[in-house]
């Protein structure tokens, strides 16, 4: 056993748990192998990470001579390690890899780096131990980075299984190696193949958290000899079971005051499905299949919300086997994510054995591994704490929309964290090319794709409000944090889920709950309104006017005029709210959608992108003279024959609608297309109603914040209610 420990670390006699196991892909590789393992490639780091002085300066391109223009285009031409690899190594089983020989591959990847700089923010861990089981020939490098995303070497662990069985005796009976050998030199390492039969031995050394207060993550490089294949597995990254700071459900101790050692956790899962039933099947199959995450597993909550259902499908019975007593199986009437995902909270709570409830959207794909992972950092987190995971796309594996957001008071609207852009492509840009990732990402909510709450936080403050959908996992945080509880979107932790580019909310009765809980959430937790907000509210109403979408213009006041009856109202329409919304939208001609588009009559015209790229300044200049013309004018395609244009799904935006009186638009997803009719006099009306609603509604908007602030409409009790009336039994 090679055995490397850093000064003022734990002895050998400490005990360890492993966190982050190094996993691999089964399956669909081709697709997402990038985020597990890379080709090692040269590191190279652009002046930005030397000079921050860079990002206060804009571009002075006219003053550029040829030198800097060569400069500019030769720092943007970086070779990215090659992610496909194949001819650098193979996966052989989910914890285990060949380096083939004279080749070289780097962890430092979305699934494989350890998140440290994580770990020592949120944490009192003060070391970390990498270990894994080795065999062939070559070296294992470790590695630090910082929030710069800057690299060190740590530690360098040489491999030599094919020397005779004489030499590898020696290394275990005897031959000591000198104080001052190096880490992971030949004289500092021995190995005892009686502990691996298979022939593989076992390295391990013992990391400081130090440094790390930025960002930063370990990650380890794995080098083949020129002569033989280097193999691995079982590799993983353990911390001082000792330092754990949970305690499981039942125990007197909080957690919160001191390490509780060895304490066990386990979790509950709440997946809420609505005619999805396929997708929530796999879902269930997943975790039924993966034994370490079963061995954590209190109970599975499937509530299911549909007509199409999961019981139903072939397979389902099979599966409930499996699972036994760890699959709850409920039915109650659709009343949206944020009451199937209470339900499961609720019954978490009722039940009393799990430490966590983990919400997991029955249609997202999930790496198990990351469940556990997730788990595991809320048993050390230093006090009970949401643990997010991030959205990779479902039709681009590789793509990361977002490892945390922030939430904007002024304008009630979320953000990217630390202003890193949405929809990060690690094929592209992997972690290890990528230093702006290498700093920590603070958040202060997650998506409920999927999102770890520990049971002591919905004991303190409840449950989801009920909204239905949209913003229930937004205000849920944010209640926590006003309670103290931060979330953290951990990564290493998330699940491949559907994009939001194939949706448009403004186009579907979404958009009533989304603008609707959008406000709601702005009273629970902006005591003060802005004068943004009052921009918002309007900028709202103008924007889908102008893209001829009334029927979101009559969804935004319904939402408002609902708002001002106050909290109970919220609660008690929840069950029929949506029939009631989606009923209320059809008399409008933006909701007749046509599957086939020669049902209609041809547009007079191609769609071609109006105008040439401008200034910002210009944009806005244009955006304004639309909203005047739009207030003024006279125009109507109410009675029209046939569109003026058809105008393609990514056009959708005000300017393709400038000087349009009908329009034939297509659906984000491709599969419909509406005819949208210019009607000025409806507007203007709709327009004002929208004006008198919001004055009213920032008037009143102490009062309302109170009221919201002070009901009961999240409670476990509140919640028992509707579950008891809601509830199918068949």
């Amino acid at each position: 056993m090679h055995t490397t420990y850093q000064p003022g670390t734990e002895t050998e006699t400490q005990a360890w748990e492993a966190v982050n196991r190094v996993v691999f892909p089964l399956s669909d590789q081709d697709l997402v192998l990038p985020l597990y393992a890379i080709e090692w490639t040269r590191p190279h780091l652009t002046d930005d990470v030397f000079n921050p002085r860079l990002d206060m300066e804009s571009m002075q391109f006219g003053s550029m001579n040829g030198k800097a223009v060569r400069h500019l285009l030769n720092e943007s031409i970086e070779r990215h390690a090659d992610t496909a690899a194949s001819d650098v190594f193979t996966v052989d089983s989910r914890h285990a890899m060949t380096v083939l020989a004279g080749r070289h591959v780097s962890l430092c990847t979305f699934f494989n780096a350890f998140p440290a700089s994580y770990w020592k923010r949120w944490t009192n861990i003060s070391s970390v131990r990498f270990s894994a089981k080795v065999r062939g020939k070559g070296e294992i490098a470790l590695y630090k980075s910082s929030g710069r995303g800057l690299f060190s070497a740590l530690d360098t662990i040489r491999v030599d299984t094919t020397r005779d069985d004489a030499a590898a005796a020696g290394a275990l009976f005897g031959n000591a190696a000198p104080d001052d050998a190096a880490p992971g030199s030949a004289a500092q390492a021995g190995f005892s193949d009686d502990a691996n039969p298979a022939g593989f031995e076992t390295v391990e050394t013992v990391l400081p958290m130090s440094g790390l207060i930025d960002g930063g993550y370990f990650w380890f490089d794995a080098k083949a000899s020129n002569d033989s294949t280097l193999q691995f597995e079982d590799a993983q990254w353990s911390v001082p079971r000792r330092e754990k700071m949970a305690a499981s459900a039942g125990s007197s101790d909080t957690g919160t005051a001191k390490s509780i050692g060895s304490a066990n956790t386990t979790l509950s899962i709440a997946i809420t499905t609505f005619n999805r039933a396929k997708y929530c099947l796999r879902q269930l199959q997943t975790i039924a299949h993966e034994p370490a995450l079963v061995a954590r597993l209190d109970t599975i909550y499937c509530t299911d919300q549909g007509t199409d259902l999961v019981r139903d499908l072939p397979g389902f019975e099979q599966t409930a086997q499996e699972l036994g007593s760890q699959l709850t199986y409920l039915r109650q009437t659709n009343m949206g994510g944020s009451a199937g995902f209470s339900r499961g909270m609720y019954e978490t709570l009722k039940a009393g054995t799990s430490s966590y409830t983990l919400l997991l959207d029955d249609d997202a794909i999930s790496e198990p591994e990351a469940i556990l992972r997730a788990v595991q950092f809320a048993d050390y987190a230093k006090q009970p704490t949401i643990v997010g995971g991030g959205m990779l796309h479902l039709d681009n594996r590789t793509v990361l929309y977002t490892q945390g957001e922030r939430f904007d008071a002024a304008s009630v609207w979320m953000k990217p964290s630390q202003g890193l852009d949405y929809n990060h492509d690690f094929a592209r840009f992997p972690l290890r090319d990528s230093p702006e990732r290498h700093r920590r990402i603070d958040s202060d909510f997650n998506g409920w794709w999927m999102c770890l709450i520990p049971t002591a936080i919905m004991k303190e403050i409840g449950l989801s409000m009920p909204f239905f959908i949209k913003f229930d996992d937004t205000e849920y945080a944010l209640r926590a944090a006003e309670h103290g509880y931060r979330t953290v979107c951990l990564p290493g932790v998330a699940v491949w889920h559907q994009a939001w580019h194939d949706k448009d909310p403004s186009r579907t009765w979404e958009w009533y709950f989304f603008q609707r809980n959008r406000w709601i959430c702005g009273l629970l937790h902006c005591p003060k309104p802005s004068r943004r907000l009052a921009y918002e509210m309007l900028y709202s109403d103008i924007n889908v006017g102008l893209k001829l979408v009334y029927s979101a213009l009559h969804l935004q006041h319904m939402g408002l005029r609902d708002i001002l009856r106050g909290p109970q109202y919220i609660l008690d329409s929840m069950p029929g709210k949506m029939a009631e919304v989606r009923q209320e939208r059809q008399s409008f001609d933006d909701t007749t959608l046509i599957a086939d588009v020669d049902e209609l009559p041809a547009p007079a015209r191609e769609f071609t992108i109006p105008g040439t790229p401008t200034t910002s300044k210009a944009i806005k200049k244009s955006g304004l003279k639309a909203i005047v013309k739009a207030l003024t004018s006279r125009g109507s395609g109410v009675k029209d024959v046939r569109p003026d244009v058809a105008v393609p799904a990514d056009q959708a935006i005000w300017r393709s609608f400038v000087g349009v009186n009908s329009a034939l638009v297509t659906s984000p997803d491709g599969s419909t297309a509406a005819w949208c009719k210019r009607d000025s006099t409806l507007f203007r009306r709709q327009l004002r109603e929208g004006l008198r609603m919001s004055r009213t509604l920032l008037k009143h908007w102490d009062q309302l914040s109170r009221e919201y602030r002070e009901a009961d409409i999240a409670s476990v009790d509140a919640w028992g209610k509707v579950f008891k009336e809601q509830t199918i039994t068949d």
